[in-house]
């Protein structure tokens, strides 16, 4: 393109706007550089740079748990037994390994036997749900529930169960959050009235309202078979996580531009018109900017509360995991940590993709 204006220039005697045109094309070339070296190089290098820290940290720690079981060895049981432990030790022998921080490299082995782990689970699955086919297609003619694997969920399981937990905690938030903040926000006097309570419950730690829904529940569901883990689980995690949206909700609703109320008035539109058309679209970039941080609460408090509760989720993995002790155990925590991570971030990603798609103002990450 460039060679081309500067022809065109040429041939019709313009040719002393040749230098301009090379100039500016150069500082075109040097911004685009500078922008690839900042989206690209520079997270690249942020990502090395973590690694690098990591494994440094990592293998000062290892050395010091290194000299600190030699040191032990030589003070219990002499130098002989000194000798032994740091040959174990260089041998790479997993039964006197010191069990620290672990390195890069080992999180990244331990990622793939979880992955091994969920692909022979799998198979076991598959296997036994052949085996009993028969025998569950006559239970469900005769009423009766069908059998179910009961055997150890796969990693992969255990996220898909967080998963479940935390978009039915997060519909639960929704659903008390929304028509309530609606409520209030219309509602000057109403919304004096309650603040005091909201300003009470909003700040209650995960553990206390996990302990109120299970004296609940377990009342409740005493004589049901449904699962009653799950359910404390969820309900837990939509108390703790819906203040944000009810908050938001609430405020959007009440600082609606009144002339979009008076517009209303005029076309004379009942209750119902008038919340659904005028007052939620004004209102919604304050409440999904609740529901984005409604979900981001409802994914970190998710696996203090499904420890506590005993649901199969990443929570009881992490807990499992560390009372395991096992060499491993370290790294798998660590790949559990990176995996909470990554979708707590792709979470929040999809609530931003939504909010922008039905909001008409443009809301920044």
């Amino acid at each position: 393109m460039k060679d081309r204006s500067i022809h065109i220039l040429n041939f019709v005697g313009l040719s002393f706007f040749e230098p301009a045109i090379r100039l500016a094309s150069g500082e075109e070339v040097k911004k685009n550089l500078i922008a690839l070296f900042k989206k690209v190089f520079l997270p690249i290098l942020s990502v090395g740079l973590f690694l690098i820290l990591w494994h440094s940290g990592a293998t000062y720690l290892y050395n010091i748990e290194k000299d600190a079981r030699i040191e032990k060895a030589l003070n219990d049981r002499g130098e002989a037994a000194a000798l032994e432990m740091k040959t174990c030790i260089e041998s790479g022998d997993i039964s006197c390994q010191p069990n620290t921080l672990p390195s890069p490299s080992q999180v990244w082995e331990a990622y793939k036997s979880l992955l091994a782990d969920h692909r022979v689970i799998t198979q076991k699955k598959v296997a036994f749900a052949e085996k009993v086919a028969v025998t569950n297609a006559q239970r469900e003619a005769q009423g009766l529930v069908p059998i179910k694997y009961t055997g150890r969920p796969s990693f992969v399981d255990q996220i898909l169960t967080s998963l479940k937990t935390v978009f039915a905690g997060f519909l639960l938030a929704f659903l008390i959050a929304v028509p309530i903040g609606v409520m209030l926000g219309l509602s000057t006097t109403l919304r004096s009235s309650v603040n005091w309570l909201i300003q009470i419950f909003k700040p209650v730690s995960p553990v206390v309202w996990l302990l109120l829904v299970f004296m609940i529940v377990k009342t409740l569901t005493r004589n049901s078979d449904s699962d009653s883990s799950f359910i404390i689980s969820f309900i837990s995690v939509g108390l703790c996580s819906m203040w944000a949206t009810l908050v938001n909700t609430s405020m959007g609703v009440s600082s609606v531009d009144k002339d979009y109320i008076n517009v209303a008035k005029v076309l004379q539109l009942n209750v119902g018109q008038k919340v659904f058309k005028i007052i939620l679209p004004s209102s919604f970039p304050l409440i999904f900017t609740g529901l984005r941080i409604t979900l981001s609460v409802a994914w970190m408090v998710l696996i203090a509360i499904e420890l506590l509760a005993q649901s199969p989720g990443l929570g009881s993995f992490v807990w499992e995991e560390f009372q395991n002790g096992a060499n491993d155990s370290n790294s798998k925590i660590i790949v559990a940590m990176f995996v909470i991570g990554i979708i707590g971030f792709l979470l929040d990603r999809i609530m931003l993709t939504i909010q922008k798609f039905v909001t008409f103002t443009e809301e920044t990450a």
